[in-house]
């Protein structure tokens, strides 16, 4: 061959042991200089097609490509050569075979390179392009701090200052966007850390929040998160959830809002409050480190993919500069903390300041200060990166109750737009209401107690109901939640609910009196 003067005429097959003249072709260098005939690499893939069940293109046993032939065009000197992906591959003609390349009609570069179509790893993979037209911004401006709570104030009860912060906080982040494409003042970045007992509407208010903004937004658990080398989500985890909300538009997941949930859980091993032995299990400071960059802003790669970056996997760049970070979490023990810093000062003797009792203070996390974190076990970088500190307040009986009933998607109206679907008003009277908010105070859950309490009482309803064609509604009263009645059916055609039972007795007289 004319550019085998170096030796390559003397080169063999790594398997078979066949020269270039004796395997009627070029041989193919995989990595690391190993050279493969063409028969052996074709007879190695078809093994690994089998092992991990896939099918590579024009792959049959025809050799010319299966049910689909492979595309074709022709060179500038008029030789066919097949297109695969956009790449050609020159075909081997030598045989007389004229448009049916080696290997039934697929490159073998392309399919150990990840160029061509044919990788079984995800080489190669398109990028989802975005959905976002040519010239559409990437986020439609920001509401003012007071448009912002207004809106968020239709869908979350109570909980004033956590609003209040959250909406100054993003519109200023946003704001920060802008400035710096306008001035030369380098504007930090205004990541918050939230904290509150479960149920209090922290993820609730971030979610909202997203779908006011029209942002993209990814909600991550620090629960799964692991230092490099351990099995569990890599921190690169994050971001790729972020892009998929982006539906793979890079430069809008760039501008959008990431929520790390629990991030309590990856308190470093020696905090904790005293009793608890740390609380924490192996690694969470090196979590907590690992978060440092990213939460300052870096440019980074990530799998489009998910899971661990490998070299099979396809990697895109971000910059988390403009990603708003809001980190969220229950802090269970933070509150001993709390109370032992506060009862600190206090002594005996003149002028000693009163100790006070702490103990019935259900609001106890509103005194949190940055030092009581540091003792919980959150390292003092990564909370420096965290430069707002939003406390949610404990739900009391009446917050509760006016979750039930005032929301835009209040869990009554849910109920009730279910009962719906079955021709049904569903009503539920004040004294139902205000048993249901007492049993979920109780529970100390949250919010969350509420749905599971109704749940349990609208089981057999909602079971029964949709047999009976004749019943038109339904009333939840509060002897029925206390377990001493039954709910109220009426027959379609009827009154919902008279104020009180006793009603009934003149209607059932008139109906003896017309008889």
């Amino acid at each position: 061959m004319s550019d085998t003067t170096t030796g390559n005429s003397s080169r063999r097959c790594s398997f078979c042991g066949k020269t270039e003249e004796e395997a009627g072709g070029a041989l193919v260098t995989l990595p690391p200089n190993t050279p493969v005939c063409p028969a052996c690499l074709e007879r190695e893939v078809n093994k690994m097609s089998q092992l991990f069940g896939f099918t590579m293109p024009g792959q049959g046993g025809n050799g010319g490509g299966g049910d689909n032939p492979p595309r074709t065009t022709t060179d500038e000197k008029g030789n066919q050569i097949e297109e695969v992906d956009g790449e050609p591959v020159d075909g081997d003609n030598s045989n007389g075979n004229v448009g049916n390349p080696p290997f039934g009609g697929w490159s073998p570069i392309g399919f150990f390179t990840g160029s061509g179509s044919g990788s079984p790893f995800g080489m190669g993979a398109p990028v989802q392009q975005p959905k976002r037209k040519e010239g559409e911004p990437v986020m439609a401006p920001v509401p003012k701090p007071h448009e912002l709570k207004a809106q968020i104030d239709e869908y979350v009860v109570g909980q004033e200052l956590a609003k209040k912060i959250v909406a100054v906080s993003t519109y200023n982040h946003y704001k920060r966007y802008d400035a710096t494409q306008k001035s030369d003042v380098q504007i930090d970045k205004s990541n918050i850390l939230m904290l509150g007992p479960t149920g209090t509407g922290k993820t609730y208010i971030i979610k909202t929040l997203a779908n006011l903004l029209d942002v993209p937004l990814a909600i991550a658990d620090a629960t799964t998160l692991t230092q490099a080398g351990y099995v569990g989500d890599d921190i690169e985890s994050i971001i790729t959830k972020l892009i998929t909300a982006a539906d793979g538009d890079i430069e809008r997941a760039e501008h959008g809002i990431v929520y790390i949930d629990e991030i309590d859980k990856i308190a470093k091993r020696n905090g904790g409050p005293e009793g608890t032995g740390g609380g924490r299990d192996i690694g969470g400071e090196s979590v907590q480190q690992g978060l440092l960059k990213v939460l300052e802003g870096t440019t980074m790669e990530v799998p489009l993919s998910g899971g661990m970056k490998t070299p099979f996997s396809q990697n895109a760049t971000i910059d988390t500069s403009n990603i708003l970070f809001i980190c969220g979490g229950a802090f269970p023990g933070l509150d001993a903390v709390i109370k032992k810093r506060l009862n600190k000062s206090a002594g005996i003797g003149f002028g000693s300041a009163v100790r006070e009792n702490y103990d019935e203070d259900r609001d106890i996390l509103k005194n949190v200060k940055v030092e009581d974190l540091k003792e919980y076990g959150l390292i003092p970088e990564f909370l420096g990166r965290l430069p707002i500190l939003c406390t949610m307040e404990a739900l009391d009986e009446q917050m509760l109750f006016d979750i039930l009933v005032k929301p835009h998607d209040a869990l009554i109206k849910q109920y009730q737009a279910l009962m719906a679907f079955d021709d049904v008003e569903l009503e539920f009277d004040e004294s139902a209401l205000r048993e249901i908010a007492r049993l979920a105070l109780e529970q100390d859950t949250g919010a969350r107690a509420l749905r599971a309490i109704i749940e349990r009482f609208m089981l057999d309803i909602m079971y029964e109901v949709p047999k009976d064609d004749t019943i038109g509604s339904v009333v939840i009263t509060g002897d029925y939640i206390k377990g001493n009645g039954a709910p109220i059916i009426r027959p379609r055609g009827q009154q919902a609910l008279p104020d009180t039972s006793d009603s009934l007795l003149p209607e059932a007289g008139a109906e003896e009196s017309v008889a």
